[in-house]
């Protein structure tokens, strides 16, 4: 008798191991997608990688996040500006511009500062352009200066070896800005500021 309970015990004692593990996979599955984007790949075949071809040029973005009241939620980061990239996006669009021949853009944390080179007699016309192709990129609490002096180029190439938390960054700043509000600023609706409010 004692040998058949023993037998029995050691037979179901893997099975209830086994259990356990299905019943925590099961509760963890509410936690996956916490924070973390749900990526249509994941869920179906025809987006898996092996049938993709990265080839393809004007490949739509699609991201999805959930917000739940879960385990993970408060250690979520919110996205960050890649200034470089956006400061790159910034200067070749605006060399695509009629009548724009050079174009170098600064991107810091709340400002874009945009300096051109451009034969343009119409330079008000030519500042509109350049700061709406600005306003396209930046996050609207930007601010967003513009020159169409040459000479500031340098000045703002000065700044890209700099970062918010350099010395005297701040006041060396203001002086370029100041230098490049002599410039048309363009006819985009702003707070006075440089900030853009609407188009």
């Amino acid at each position: 008798m004692k040998t058949k309970m023993l037998l029995t015990i050691l037979l179901l004692a893997p099975l209830s191991g086994c259990q356990q593990a299905l019943n925590d996979k099961n509760h963890n599955d509410i936690y996956d997608e916490d924070g973390n984007t749900v990526h249509v790949a994941d869920r179906n075949r025809q987006y898996n990688q092996s049938f993709r071809n990265d080839d393809r040029k004007g490949r739509f973005g699609y991201a999805r996040h959930q917000a739940t009241p879960v385990k993970n939620k408060d250690k979520t980061q919110a996205p960050k500006i890649n200034r470089e990239e956006m400061a790159h996006i910034i200067s070749s669009l605006t060399v695509q511009l009629p009548n724009i021949q050079d174009a170098s853009a600064l991107v810091t944390d709340e400002e874009a500062l945009v300096v051109y080179r451009t034969g343009s007699k119409q330079r008000e016309e030519t500042a509109d352009q350049v700061k709406k192709t600005a306003a396209s990129v930046v996050p609207r609490y930007y601010h967003i200066y513009i020159s169409d002096n040459p000479n500031l180029m340098q000045s703002i190439a000065n700044f890209s070896s700099l970062g918010s938390n350099s010395r005297n960054v701040d006041q060396l700043m203001a002086d370029t800005i100041e230098e490049m509000k002599k410039s048309p600023q363009g006819n985009v609706s702003t707070d006075g500021k440089g900030k853009k409010t609407e188009f």
